[in-house]
C-alpha cells in the first residue's frame, strides 16, 4: 500500500516535501484493488505504511471491512537499508501502533519498505523478538541469496524459542541466477507468455504456495508523469503501467489466492479504530492577520500542475500565517489547454485569490507585470507555476524587500543548489549570467529566476521590450540601470515534476544574446 509518489524509482526527483503537494491517488487505486480481488473471490495481505494509517485511517478500515488482513510495511515510505537496530525497532513500534489504532487487525506480519538483503537478516531476529509471526521482505533475485538455500521458498526462521515464518518472492532458475516471476515490476517487464510458463514451472516444482505481490499504483495507467527522471527510472516505473491489472486478473482466475495469515490458519479480527479520522486539509482555517503581500503566478498550459500548485500554496500560506497575509494573483497567459477550467475548479472558491486572463499569449514576464499592476499591495512576489522553486524560500526573502527594490532567488549563488536540472541547461544559464554580469559590471549570479519579491512602486515604471522568458532578465537589468537595489538569496532550483517546460531553448538563447548586444550598442551598461 503506497501512493505512486512514494515509489523508490521516483526518489531521484520526488522528495518527501513533495508528497503532500502531489495529487493523492491511493484511495482510487485501493478501490480498484479491492474490486479486482472481490471479483475473483480472492483474499490478500495488505502491507500498510504506518504514516498512511495515521493520515488516512479510513483506508485501513476499508481493507479490514473487506475481510483482508492488514500488516505492517514500517512507518515511513523510504529506504531502510543501513539503519541500526534501535531505529528499526522505533519504526516497527510506531507503524504497528498506527495501524492497529486506525482499525486494522492485530499486526503480526511485516514487509520492509525496501527488500532486506542477505547482510540484514538480523532484522528477522528482531521481528521474532517483537512477536511478529511472519515476514515477506526477501526477494532472492539473481545471486543475492546464493548462500541461503532456505530462501528458495517459504521457510521458518528460529530465534530462541520463537519462530518467524519467511515468505520470499517466488523465483525460478538456479540458485546463482534466480529470476522473480510473481512480483509487480517483473510481471510488467517480462512478456506474459514467458511469465506464465515460468510460473507454471515454479508451481509444479513447489511444495508450498507461491508468493505474488503488486502495488495498487500499478493498476493506474493514468497516473501523472513525473519529470526529471533518468531513463532507467522512467523504464522501471512507467513501462507497461497498468499491465499488472490484467496479468493479476489472469492469475486470480486460474488459481486460489489467500493472505498470509489465512495460509497460516491465523485469525485476524479487525480492531475498533482509536485514531480520529484525519481532517480534510482544505478545510483548515488560516490566520488572516499580518502584513499584506500579493503572490503573482504566471500560468500557461499548466493543466497538470494546477492541483499541485494549490496544495503547495496551501502549505505556503499556512507557513506565513500571522506574519503575512498572502493574496493570490493567478495570471492565465491565454492557455490553450484545460488550464482555465482547472484554475476555476481548484481556486475559484478560494478566499483572497484573483484569476486574471490574457486575451493573447504575451509571455511569462508580461504575465508577472500584469500581476504587479493589478496588485493592491506594495510587496509583490512571483513564483513559477511548476514550483521549481519552493515558495517557502520567499519567507526569507520578504524581510529583505524592506531595504531592496528587487529580491531574487539565486540557485547559482555560491550557497545555492540545483537538483535534477540537465547539465547543458545549467552551463548555458550560468554562461549567460556571467555575460550579463560582465556587460553590467556587477556580479549577479542568476538573472532568469521568476522567484522574486518586488517593491511594486519601483516596478510600475519599468518599460519592458520583451514579454517572455527573456523579459525576466530584462526586469532585473532595467531595475539595476534605474538605480534600484537588488539582493540575491541562495535558493534551490529543481526540475519540474509535472508537465512540460514552455521554454524554446534556441529562441531564448538567441534572445539573450540579442539583449546583450542591445545593451552594448545603447551603452546602457
Amino acid at each position: 500500500m503506497e501512493d505512486y509518489f512514494h515509489v523508490a524509482a521516483l526518489r531521484g526527483a520526488v522528495r518527501d516535501a513533495h508528497w503532500s503537494r502531489l495529487e493523492p491517488r491511493l484511495e482510487r487505486n485501493l478501490d480498484a484493488t479491492l474490486d479486482l480481488l472481490a471479483r475473483h473471490g480472492a483474499k490478500a495481505t495488505f502491507f500498510v505504511f504506518g504514516r498512511i494509517a495515521e493520515t488516512e485511517p479510513e483506508l485501513v478500515r476499508r481493507i479490514a471491512d473487506a475481510g483482508h488482513e492488514v500488516a505492517s510495511r514500517g512507518y515511513w515510505p523510504r529506504a531502510t537499508t543501513g539503519i541500526c537496530k534501535d531505529e528499526f525497532l522505533e519504526d516497527l513500534h510506531r507503524a504497528r501502533k498506527a495501524i492497529e489504532e486506525a482499525g486494522g487487525n492485530r499486526v503480526i506480519g511485516f514487509r520492509s519498505a525496501t527488500w532486506i538483503g542477505a547482510s540484514e537478516l538480523w532484522k528477522l531476529d528482531v521481528l521474532a523478538e517483537e512477536g511478529y509471526v511472519y515476514d515477506a521482505s526477501i526477494n532472492p533475485r539473481l545471486w543475492s541469496f546464493a548462500g541461503h538455500p532456505e530462501c528458495d521458498g517459504i521457510y521458518s526462521h528460529r530465534r530462541g524459542e520463537r519462530t518467524l515464518w519467511e515468505f520470499p518472492v517466488a523465483t525460478v532458475g538456479p540458485r546463482w541466477l534466480r529470476l522473480p516471476v510473481t512480483g509487480g515490476n517483473y510481471i510488467r517487464q517480462i512478456p506474459h507468455g514467458l511469465l506464465r510458463l515460468l510460473v507454471a514451472h515454479a508451481a509444479r516444482r513447489a511444495r508450498l504456495p507461491l508468493v505474488f505481490y503488486f502495488m495498487p499504483w500499478e493498476l493506474d495507467s493514468d497516473q501523472p508523469q513525473i519529470q526529471g527522471l533518468s531513463s532507467l527510472q522512467r523504464l522501471r516505473h512507467y513501462r507497461n503501467l497498468g499491465k499488472a491489472r490484467w496479468v493479476m486478473s489472469d492469475y486470480l482466475s486460474r488459481h486460489r489466492f489467500v493472505g498470509i495469515a489465512d495460509h497460516l490458519g491465523l485469525a485476524y479480527p479487525p480492531l475498533e479504530p482509536r485514531a480520529p479520522l484525519s481532517p480534510d486539509a482544505s478545510g483548515r482555517t488560516l490566520v488572516t492577520s499580518g502584513e499584506p503581500v500579493t503572490l503573482v503566478i504566471p500560468i500557461y498550459n499548466e493543466e497538470k500542475n494546477v492541483a499541485y500548485l494549490r496544495r503547495t500554496l496551501r502549505e505556503f500560506r499556512a507557513r506565513l500565517a500571522g506574519r503575512y497575509r498572502v493574496h493570490l494573483m493567478l495570471v492565465d497567459d491565454c492557455s490553450k489547454d484545460g488550464t482555465a477550467a482547472e484554475l476555476q475548479r481548484q481556486f475559484g472558491k478560494a478566499s483572497d485569490c484573483r484569476i486574471v486572463r490574457h486575451d493573447t499569449n504575451r509571455g511569462v514576464a508580461a504575465a508577472i507585470m500584469t500581476g504587479i499592476r493589478e496588485a493592491q499591495t506594495e510587496l509583490v512576489c512571483s513564483i513559477d507555476c511548476d514550483c521549481s522553486y519552493d515558495p517557502a524560500v520567499l519567507e526569507s526573502m520578504l524581510p529583505l524587500a524592506r531595504t531592496a527594490d528587487l529580491v531574487t532567488a539565486s540557485p547559482y549563488h555560491p550557497e545555492g543548489r540545483v537538483r535534477n536540472v540537465p547539465g547543458w541547461r545549467l552551463f548555458l544559464s550560468k554562461s549567460l549570467s556571467r555575460l550579463y554580469s560582465a556587460v553590467l559590471r556587477e556580479r549577479i549570479f542568476t538573472y532568469t529566476s521568476c522567484c522574486r519579491v518586488y517593491r511594486r512602486e519601483r516596478m510600475l515604471g519599468l518599460e519592458l521590450r520583451h514579454g517572455g522568458f527573456l523579459g525576466t532578465a530584462e526586469m532585473l537589468i532595467r531595475t539595476k540601470l534605474l538605480g534600484g537595489r537588488i539582493v540575491e538569496v541562495p535558493a534551490t532550483l529543481e526540475s519540474r515534476l509535472l508537465g512540460e517546460s514552455k521554454m524554446k531553448v534556441a529562441r531564448t538563447i538567441g534572445g539573450h544574446l540579442g539583449l546583450l548586444s542591445e545593451l552594448l550598442r545603447r551603452g546602457d551598461a
